[in-house]
């Protein structure tokens, strides 16, 4: 018998990779179907030359270049492996036992793990019929046991998006002693105006947060670089719980690197944008239900039907994400693979919807 582990543990699930054979087409899992900027491997490669030291602690350089960018103090930055593990260094810094963690669902699946891992609770609030974030149904739900609350914008799975008047309104709502933190993870494939800009919402309320990567519009994946902004006082907290240099020096430079190439990002977020908007149309006229995205991805809304679909997916080479009996999730990757995966939709559709 082995050292036994905590016993609620038990209650977290598995984070399942599913197979990836040689020549798949991999539009499960958000990523950049191109890889790094030219000049961003070029920086990577000179930063591993000096692998045998160890990285700035808080990525100082990265933070200044960051704080020149976002025109914030560098005091208001944190650097993270990816914006992943500053959601779990936020839920480790605010919440004690007997507290709660508040999101929406199905959003981010990390959030609820990340407040079981931390020992506290967390409570979750459906989604509106247009598969948004319900505000409304979030202020409505605050506890006194609430400490975290996550808004994910665009929201990952479902792409949605909530407009700067409804973000506003329910910061309103929310007690200063709460913290609000907006997950923006795909804040760069943005299309619609009246989509907040989190990082100005920072400079107006010290109880608001925001998260960002260079995982998804950068196209460093697999690099593992995020960062938070937000007031002093929560940054201070956020680095107290942060792994000690967590951040080699191979991911400050290729987060600096790809800064200073603001046109080789923009127009590949552009192209994303647009393949979206023609891909969604597709799968619309197919007679597929799916909301309109502010992301890198789609959601089909298959319900029990879904497993079918990520099968069906599959035998023609194409892994898109599945969510149970919900819905699945497809990255919007390169056209020719757009192009294989919308005729897979298609002949299930017809298969299924007018079959």
């Amino acid at each position: 018998m082995g050292v036994p582990t905590r016993a609620d543990l038990a209650s977290i699930p598995d984070y399942i990779i599913p197979g990836q054979p040689p020549g798949t087409i991999l539009l499960n899992s958000n990523e950049s179907s191109l890889p790094p900027l030219p000049s961003v491997v070029e920086a990577v490669t000179r930063a591993a030359a000096e692998g045998n030291r160890y990285p700035q602690w808080f990525s100082e350089d990265l933070v200044a270049r960051l704080a020149d960018e976002l025109r914030v103090p560098e005091s208001s930055l944190a650097i993270g492996c990816g914006s992943v593990s500053l959601c779990q260094q936020l839920v480790q810094a605010y919440c004690a036992a007997g507290d709660e963690v508040l999101c929406a669902w199905r959003s981010f699946e990390a959030y609820p793990v990340f407040a079981r891992v931390a020992g506290v609770h967390a409570r979750t609030v459906p989604l509106d019929a247009e598969h948004r974030h319900d505000l409304t149904a979030m202020a409505d739900a605050l506890s006194p046991a609430t400490r975290v609350v996550f808004v994910c914008n665009p929201n990952n799975p479902t792409g949605t998006a909530v407009s700067a008047r409804e973000v506003r309104e329910f910061v309103e709502r929310v007690p200063d002693d709460v913290l609000v933190v907006l997950d923006e993870a795909y804040r760069e494939f943005v299309t619609d105006p009246d989509v907040l800009d989190g990082v100005l919402l920072t400079r107006e309320h010290e109880n608001v947060a925001v998260l960002r990567t260079f995982s998804k519009a950068y196209g460093l994946a697999g690099i593992r670089v995020g960062y938070c902004v937000g007031a002093p006082a929560v940054v201070s907290a956020v680095n107290k719980v942060a792994v000690p240099f967590a951040v080699g020096r191979p991911a400050q430079a290729a987060a600096i690197a790809a800064l200073a190439d603001t046109e080789g990002v923009g127009e590949r977020c552009r192209t994303v944008a647009a393949e979206r908007e023609r891909v969604r149309e597709a799968l619309l006229r197919a007679g597929l239900r799916v909301p309109a995205s502010q992301a890198n991805f789609l959601w089909l809304a298959l319900g029990y039907r879904s497993g079918d679909f990520a099968a069906f997916c599959a035998r023609r080479g194409v892994v898109v994400r599945l969510f149970g009996n919900e819905g699945i999730r497809v990255t919007v990757g390169l056209r020719h693979e757009n192009d294989v995966f919308l005729q897979a939709a298609e002949e299930f559709a017809a298969i299924t919807l007018h079959g």
